[in-house]
């Protein structure tokens, strides 16, 4: 695996002439066609990057698009492969330790999600503060890479409470600052009623099917982690409608733009003050 993110890393460092790259973004749900608001000073489609993974996911469009936000470089991910599609979890983790090995200092990471909070409706977005991992999968499991990480890293703060209070206070004139806990499952059906209420009582705020792999490897490797996930639909058993992905798809598309101003003024601040 060390090999394949030297060969990932060395590819896009060599592409992009050995410049700094100080943060990163994966875009979910809801984030599609970020990239294209600016001017992309490097593009890469993910078949061109080796051993990264082309989604086929709805929303997903798979390129590497490195911009400048201040006067400092950003990695947009757009899109990313999910578990359930079969993959192996750790190469569904590659571009996140490509990241690492870029040099970036923080990963913004982005997704739709299920809500469960009575305060959640369909549009709001939410600054997750912590995770619930419900699929019984983690990327570290297996030889350690010493060279990325410790053997077994601190999960107390895996959410940086500094990026939490700068979320706070940038949404403030753009919509009700919400945050949360997510719960991880791995899809691609989505959770029975039973499974929310128990994701619930446990204390989760919201379900999906992504952003925890990468938010646990991003600590590992020392990296200042925030995420985001835009509530699409309400959970199973709290909805009183069947749930779709034509629902998330279109939910996304109507809240997208006040996501992507939102995100857009996020990574300026966070460039500015690394």
């Amino acid at each position: 695996m060390y090999k394949k993110i030297k060969e990932s890393s060395d590819f896009i460092k060599k592409s992009i002439e050995y410049q700094t790259i100080h943060s990163g973004i994966i875009l979910g749900s809801g984030m599609g066609g970020f990239e294209e608001k600016f001017e992309k000073i490097y593009s890469f489609d993910y078949s061109e990057v080796p051993h990264f993974i082309k989604p086929s996911v709805q929303g997903h469009s798979g390129n590497l698009s490195i911009v400048k936000f201040g006067d400092k470089l950003t990695a947009i991910l757009s899109g990313r492969a999910h578990y359930y599609e079969g993959y192996d979890i750790k190469d569904i983790v590659l571009p996140t330790r490509v990241l690492a090995d870029l040099g970036i200092k923080t990963l913004v990471l982005t997704n739709a999600a299920g809500g469960i909070s009575e305060n959640y409706e369909p549009g709001d977005i939410i600054n997750i503060k912590d995770h619930i991992n419900l699929t019984g999968n983690n990327p570290l499991i297996g030889k350690n890479l010493d060279e990325l990480g410790p053997r077994f890293p601190d999960m107390t703060e895996v959410y940086n409470e500094n990026l939490r209070e700068l979320a706070r206070k940038i949404s403030k004139n753009l919509f009700q600052y919400k945050d949360g806990i997510y719960a991880w499952f791995t899809g691609p059906t989505y959770e029975t009623p039973s499974e929310v209420n128990f994701a619930k009582i446990i204390g989760a705020d919201l379900v999906g099917m992504s952003t925890v792999p990468e938010a646990i490897v991003a600590r590992h490797s020392g990296i200042k982690v925030s995420a985001f996930s835009l509530v699409t639909n309400l959970a199973a058993g709290i909805s009183k409608e069947p749930l779709s992905h034509d629902e998330v798809i279109e939910i996304a598309e109507m809240s997208k733009d006040k996501l992507q101003n939102f995100m857009e003024k996020f990574l300026i601040e966070i460039n500015l003050s690394i």
